[in-house]
């Protein structure tokens, strides 16, 4: 096998938008029109509720996993699955099947963190929920949530998957440069993990 046929694979992966499809098929919400119009699993919960939301966060989640797990398992390369890793996130941003306006990439993330590391992930998502659980900012939970893992990867799993989970850290953080300035200056949109 070729070796860009893994990242190519990711990227294609990664391009699947279940975060317009589920709420579309399930809700008939198309989930551009409402809410902050992103296609991600955070605005699939803020307009269609946890349930929904919740299914868009776990396929999401396993479209980040899955080729990077592919690529380890075919190619035992660290680089390889990293790059992998890398393009399968950049589809989830800019889906080739969405005219690339896509989401930011933290769920798809959230699944190459998985594969690198459980426990990093499962400290991922505790910190997420108790992040939005006291503020209610989806956006700062899924930054502390990034950066926390990057260093926890670091010191679980070496150098190699910290620096990818830093790279992907900061992809997103780049992807959450609106939410940042509507942090800072107060006007950044909640969201409601119990409701409906």
């Amino acid at each position: 096998m070729e070796w860009w046929v893994l990242p190519l694979l990711g990227y294609l992966i990664g391009s699947i938008p279940f975060s317009y499809l589920i709420p579309k098929w399930l809700k008939g919400v198309d989930v551009r029109k409402v809410g902050s119009g992103n296609v991600g699993a955070t605005n699939a919960i803020r307009t269609t509720g946890p349930v929904v939301g919740g299914l868009c966060l776990l396929l999401d989640a396993l479209k980040g996993f899955f080729p990077a797990f592919l690529a380890g398992y075919i190619s035992g390369n660290p680089k390889l699955v990293s790059l992998t890793a890398i393009l399968t996130v950049l589809g989830h941003d800019f889906p080739v099947f969405m005219k690339f306006k896509g989401g930011k990439g933290v769920a798809s993330t959230l699944g190459v963190i998985f594969y690198l590391s459980w426990p990093t992930g499962v400290v991922f998502s505790l910190v997420w929920f108790f992040v939005v659980m006291i503020t209610g900012y989806a956006s700062l939970g899924s930054l502390i949530g990034l950066y926390t893992s990057a260093l926890l990867g670091y010191l679980l799993k070496g150098y190699d998957a910290g620096m990818l989970i830093l790279i992907l850290a900061v992809l997103s953080t780049l992807r959450h440069s609106e939410n940042i300035q509507r942090l800072l200056s107060g006007t950044e949109r909640k969201v409601t993990l119990f409701k409906r």
